[in-house]
Parts: structure tokens; sequence; C-alpha cells
């Protein structure tokens, strides 16, 4: 019983660092260029893990046969997933973000069949069109507004696909995990990941935003600080650590709570308003993910 309570504890650790970090940085945006904000948060975040992983004893020089698990979670599911969230929280608020960001595991289903070879049962596609109802609900509008010439509306439309778009990025990084031989453990690799992260956004950053910046503001630099040193890395220690004592599907829905904290922050702190679509939207999202998850679990017994 006290290995679940620890569980418990670590998961809902994860979960308010990774719902809060939504909001603050839509706050931090506001000072600052999206892709630099990306490039600002990975240094930091590289910084931080190999600090953290210096003081547990655990820091390791990757094998040969890690690099290639270095390369796509650092390449995809940091610089990609960073810069498109970011990209999409400049357009788009912070609620509505967390919840499109969150709808990667509907796009997993689909792609494990032919990337490698978890074909989906029914009841996990079941769990993806339920999913993907909620994001129509949640395209709907923009959809619909930008089909004259709002500008604004437009750019909301746009938003939606950088955040569909990091979802899908982030989705591909995980199916590369499922199969990938690991030396060291996910924990280890990751200072290595961010470090590879910033490397690819540094140079990102000077060719989309040549007059990009981070303004020498607390604005700016205090939600960097907090995503950079202090959530991204509890993120995934607390996440990594909560699944080696829960079974896995137990983790995976305890996770899916992060856009419900999002939205709840987000409107609590920065007023923004829950609407009839993001409420019903958010509802299916979540609700397709959870089938999925679960279907998805038994189908792999």
């Amino acid at each position: 019983m006290s290995q679940v309570w620890k569980a418990a504890g670590l998961l809902a650790l994860a979960v308010l660092a990774a719902g809060s970090a939504w909001p603050v940085m839509k706050h931090g945006l506001a000072d600052a260029t999206p892709v630099w904000f990306a490039a600002g948060r990975a240094a930091l975040s590289a910084v931080a893990a190999f600090v953290l992983l210096a003081a547990l004893g655990r820091l390791r020089r990757p094998a040969r046969a890690d690099l290639p698990i270095i390369l796509s979670i650092g390449g995809l599911q940091l610089c990609a997933f960073f810069t498109l969230t970011h990209l999409g929280l400049k357009l788009l608020p912070a609620g509505r973000s967390v919840v499109l960001a969150y709808t990667t595991t509907l796009w997993i289903v689909p792609l494990a069949g032919p990337l490698i070879g978890e074909w989906p049962r029914r009841r996990q596609l079941m769990g993806v069109l339920l999913g993907l109802c909620g994001v129509a609900v949640l395209l709907a509008p923009a959809a619909g507004s930008s089909s004259g010439r709002d500008a604004r509306s437009a750019e909301a439309l746009l938003g939606h696909v950088y955040l569909i778009g990091a979802a899908l990025a982030w989705a591909l990084a995980i199916l590369h995990s499922r199969f990938h031989r690991w030396h060291l453990t996910p924990l280890q690799v990751m200072p290595w990941q961010m470090l590879f992260a910033f490397v690819l956004l540094l140079p990102l950053a000077f060719t989309i935003e040549p007059a990009g910046f981070i303004a020498p503001t607390a604005r700016a630099l205090l939600p960097l600080a907090y995503v950079g040193l202090f959530a991204g890395p509890v993120i995934t220690w607390a996440a990594t650590s909560a699944a080696s004592l829960i079974p896995a599907v137990a983790s995976s829905l305890g996770f899916l709570a992060t856009p419900v904290v999002g939205v709840a922050i987000s409107a609590l702190w920065l007023g923004e308003p829950i609407g009839l679509d993001l409420v019903t939207g958010g509802a299916l999202v979540l609700a397709g993910a959870s089938v999925a998850t679960v279907a998805g679990r038994t189908a792999r017994r």
C-alpha cells in the first residue's frame, strides 16, 4: 500500500507540474518569441537534468546504441514539440492548447500498426474515434469563422494545427521508445536528449525568428526558469518513478489529468473562459484517450 501512495504522490506532482506549465508559458510568451523561448527552455532543462543526474549519482555517458533514442526524442518530443506548442500557445488560450497537445494517445493508435506492427483492436479504434470527435468540436469554432476574412480566426486555426502537429511529433517519439532496446534508463538519457534539442533549437531560432527575443523581464524569465529548471525535469523524474511503482496503464490514465489541471489553472489565474466547446471537446478527447489506453494495454498482454 505504501508503494501505491508513493506512486500517487509522484503522479500528482507530475500532473501538477505539467498542468501548471501551460498557463505559466502563456504568461511568459507575452515577453518572448516562441522559438527563442523553446531554445531557452531546452538549455535550462539540459543544465537541470545534468545537475539532477549527477546529484543522484546516475549520470552516465550514453552508449552508441542509445544514440537513436537520443536523436528521436531530442528531435521530436523535445525540439519539435517545444517549437510547435509554443507557436500554438502564442495564438491560442493555454487551456485549449493543453487539451490539443494531449491528443497524443489518439495518434499513437493508428500510427502503431504501420510503424511498429501493433495493429489496433476495435475498442482502441472506438476510443480514437471518440477522441477525434472531441478534436472536431474544438476545431469547429475556428474552422467555421476562418472561412471569412477574419485574420484572428485564421490565426486560431493555425494554432490548432501547430498543437496537433506537436501531439503527432510526441506520438512518433513514444512509438520509437517502445521498441528501442534501452542500455541507459530513460531518466539517464534525458540530459543528453535535452542537450541535443537545444543544439537543434538554437539555429532554428536564428532562422525562423531572426528578430526574436527573450526580454530581460520577470514576466519572461520567471516562467522560463519555472518550466526549464523545475517543471521539465520534475515531470520526467516523477512520472518515470511513478511508472516503476504501479501498472503502466494506471500511470498513463493518471497523467491524463494534466489537461484538466491546465484548464483549471488557466481559468483561475489567466481568466480564460471555459466555453461549452472546450468542456465538450476536452471531455471527448480525454474519454477517447482513456478508452484507447486501457484497450491498448489489454491487447498487449
